[in-house]
């Protein structure tokens, strides 16, 4: 199973204890994850379903650069974290 969680940055919008999901695609991965929360998909993904500018995704603690392509493939015992991307001086 693949653990997925998102930060408190996230959770303060809508709860959404850390998820444990089926191994697949990184997209289908987050979508199995969100059903928990599915108000927090819009806050997650932009109309094309890619990852919006302001989520970082990491898996195994690398960041995810490609916020397009979610086909990056997953396997068991893998982890995703989703936080908020904030920037400012």
């Amino acid at each position: 199973m693949v653990r997925v969680e998102f930060a408190p940055s996230l959770r303060r919008h809508v709860e959404c204890a850390p998820q444990t999901v089926a191994p697949g695609s990184l997209g289908s991965v987050l979508d199995a994850a969100l059903q928990s929360a599915p108000e927090l998909s819009h806050y997650v993904f932009d109309d094309q379903h890619h990852i919006r500018k302001h989520v970082a995704v990491f898996v195994n603690q690398v960041m995810v650069l490609d916020r397009a392509n979610l086909d990056r493939p997953l396997a068991d015992q893998d982890r995703v974290l989703v936080i908020q991307a904030l920037t400012g001086g």
